[in-house]
């Protein structure tokens, strides 16, 4: 028999390569030491004021008292989302919270894109400044203050519109007052206000752009909107669809600041959204635990839109955040 004493050892090779990946996460890691320090903070306010505070919806399924406490409120499961699919305001709130959404997304998603393509197709850099800096400028008017420009514009006594209409005899009806033209106020002066911001990530967008598709196209005798159809859009569109599908994940999340400011009891059929009738509930009427069901319902709806528009446009498009 040939002795094995002395005869070298084999090391497994599948061990080898684990130490050697090992070794290398952990070199990596000491290299990035400095990065996660610095993301430190960052981390831990998103941990202490987002996820911490989700174990407070579970007052949504208790009968919560201040007194007793979140554990020490009775359980009462799915009875304040019943409470709120057979309220009255049910509908409605749904109902206005989606139409002025759907008419936000309906007109302020195309209109970035326009405007970027339009800014990229100017030639004179001076007046190509100016004119973004103007439809940039409106973005950094804070919400009271736009609300307050709104009211002092539509006023029906003493606002502008009103005088300028009075001068050739025509008297401005009180649109504030009237629930069908809320939504309309609502989203035009919204576009007004932040257009011009959301078409910057455009223009970076069609600043990649590889300038021998445009030569290429120029020498194929394309125009200039051949060009815009045929190499700005196609090229813009997984951009375009990220911030769809990240507009969508809100669509039951209707700004509440502007809308409060806006709302009275006159236009209120129309302007009473999701999150103003939680606060009410909430904060107005003390009523906490239905106005965390209603907030967790619309957390849920918001959810599941997302997937399903993130789903949709993977299929189509084949972009997607997941």
């Amino acid at each position: 028999m040939e002795s094995k004493i002395g005869s070298p050892m084999i090391a497994n090779p599948a061990i080898i390569p684990r130490e050697q990946k090992k070794k290398r996460a952990i070199k990596q890691f000491k290299k990035s030491v400095p990065l996660y320090v610095l993301l430190l903070p960052s981390i831990v306010l998103l941990i202490c004021f987002t996820y911490i505070p989700m174990y407070g919806v579970i007052i949504s399924f208790k009968d919560y008292s201040p007194v007793l406490g979140i554990w020490g409120s009775p359980w009462v499961g799915f009875k304040h989302f019943i409470q709120f699919f057979n309220s009255y305001q049910f509908e409605l709130t749904i109902k206005n919270t989606l139409s002025i959404s759907l008419y936000s997304i309906l007109i302020g998603f195309p209109l970035p894109i326009a405007l970027a393509i339009l800014c990229n197709q100017m030639r004179d850099g001076m007046f190509k400044k100016t004119f973004q800096v103007t439809t940039y400028l409106p973005h950094f008017i804070s919400t009271m203050v736009m609300c307050g420009m709104i009211l002092i514009f539509l006023s029906p006594s003493s606002g502008m519109i009103a005088n300028l209409l009075e001068l050739i005899g025509i008297e401005m009806p009180n649109v504030l007052a009237k629930p069908l033209f809320f939504s309309s106020i609502y989203v035009w002066s919204d576009v007004w206000q932040h257009v011009g911001w959301d078409s910057i990530i455009y223009l970076a967008a069609l600043s990649a752009i590889n300038p021998t598709f445009y030569e290429a196209a120029t020498m194929d005798g394309a125009s200039k909107m051949q060009k815009i159809w045929n190499i700005d859009i196609p090229l813009l569109l997984p951009t375009a669809m990220i911030l769809l599908i990240l507009r969508a994940g809100g669509i039951l999340s209707v700004g509440f600041e502007k809308v409060l400011l806006l709302q009275n009891s006159l236009n209120l059929p129309g302007s009473e959204v999701i999150s103003t009738y939680v606060y009410k509930m909430g904060l107005q009427n003390f009523q906490f635990s239905l106005s965390t069901a209603i907030g967790l319902f619309n957390t849920v709806v918001n959810v599941i839109v997302l997937l399903f528009v993130n789903w949709l446009s993977k299929r189509l498009t084949k972009t997607s955040l997941l």
